[in-house]
């Protein structure tokens, strides 16, 4: 088991693309984040509801690691804490690297189960040009590479606050590798 921590927490009750930091968000099981927009059991990006709104909600919770806010910042952009979306940012946890069905345990009480990558969209070009370059790329082998974050479903509610630590709990071999959801 491996451990990080949270850097910040961030909601927002409308679809913006950035969301507003906070000193706690609230996760509730099976739903997400109280009070924000992509909080519910059947999904909510707007993207995937005009082209199926009864698929289940695998993108209740958003999370990015803070060593690309890191990179970023070299990288020219001015970027903090929940402007590129997410709802939990995280330090020393290889995000981008855990399998389909990683635990993150979050704090006392809140576990995220992740299912997948974000898949990053115009609207982060929109927010900073060339930052879409940024965070989606290709490898040596040609294959694509999604840097945006990870997305989960939240297996036990809680509250999670910045400072609040993070365990990781690996899910039994064989390990499938994180695709965008």
């Amino acid at each position: 088991m491996t451990s990080g921590r949270v850097t910040a927490v961030s909601s927002s009750a409308t679809h913006t693309f950035s969301k507003v930091c906070l000193p706690g968000i609230r996760l509730l099981t099976g739903l997400g984040v109280e009070g924000d927009a992509h909080l519910g059991v059947t999904v909510k990006h707007r993207s995937r509801v005009a082209q199926d709104p009864t698929q289940p909600n695998l993108r209740q919770v958003h999370l990015i690691q803070a060593e690309l806010h890191d990179e970023l910042r070299v990288a020219g952009f001015s970027v903090a804490a929940g402007e590129l979306g997410e709802n939990v940012t995280t330090r020393d946890v290889d995000l981008l690297g855990l399998p389909v069905g990683a635990l993150l345990r979050l704090g006392e009480e809140a576990v995220v189960e992740v299912t997948g990558l974000r898949n990053p969209c115009v609207q982060i070009e929109a927010f900073q040009t060339g930052l879409l370059k940024q965070v989606v790329g290709r490898d040596e082998a040609g294959e694509l590479v999604r840097r945006a974050g990870v997305m989960g479903v939240v297996v036990a509610g809680g509250e999670v606050r910045p400072g609040d630590t993070i365990e990781v709990e690996l899910p039994p071999p064989p390990h499938r590798r994180l695709d965008r959801v």
